[in-house]
């Protein structure tokens, strides 16, 4: 009888501990599914600014990596999760923030995606507010689809668009190194 109680409790904290991940105050799920792909997360982490937390991310491959470069040049569905954890977080904040982020993400040269990160950007034009929730994923032959709360707010095609997207995370000058770093499973 021990034997099997303690079976069920090995079985009990090892389903608890791979069915979703707890980081910045809110729940990721250990798997997400968009469009007919089916992710599994890779890591999570917080954006920080001065000390305050402003969302939780979370990145999600179909294949697990902690090699950034082969994420962000991968042509295999992907995702990234964002839960809003701030009331500092605001559409004109986000949308400066994507801007920013594609222009480190490339190095300035983001002359060839100018027309898709304004239709990007304006998937930010709604209200924002704590506890939103934002999946941007890149679907192989479909391209980058974004949704917010679950509805989809458009998609964005070309595999160029997608590196400079994801680079916004994962290049050499990301968002922010440690939620990098964390979203690899480095940390």
């Amino acid at each position: 009888m021990k034997k099997i109680l303690g079976i069920f409790m090995i079985l009990g904290v090892v389903l608890t501990s791979t069915a979703q991940t707890k980081v910045g105050g809110v729940t990721l799920p250990a798997s997400e599914t968009f469009g007919k792909y089916t992710m599994k997360l890779n890591g999570a982490g917080v954006r920080e600014k001065l000390w305050i937390d402003l969302y939780a991310g979370g990145l999600y491959l179909t294949n697990p990596s902690n090699n950034a470069k082969e994420v962000m040049n991968a042509d295999e569905a992907m995702a990234v999760k964002l839960h809003i954890v701030s009331k500092l977080i605001s559409s004109d904040k986000m949308i400066e923030a994507v801007e920013e982020g594609f222009e480190n993400a490339t190095d300035g040269n983001t002359s060839a995606l100018d027309s898709r990160i304004k239709k990007f950007i304006g998937f930010f034009k709604e209200e924002i507010t704590k506890g939103d929730v934002f999946d941007i994923t890149y679907q192989p032959g479909k391209g980058v689809v974004a949704y917010k709360n679950g509805k989809e707010k458009g998609t964005i095609e070309g595999m160029d668009f997608k590196k400079a997207l994801f680079g916004i995370w994962l290049s050499n000058n990301p968002a922010d190194d440690d939620l990098k770093e964390a979203m690899l499973g480095l940390d």
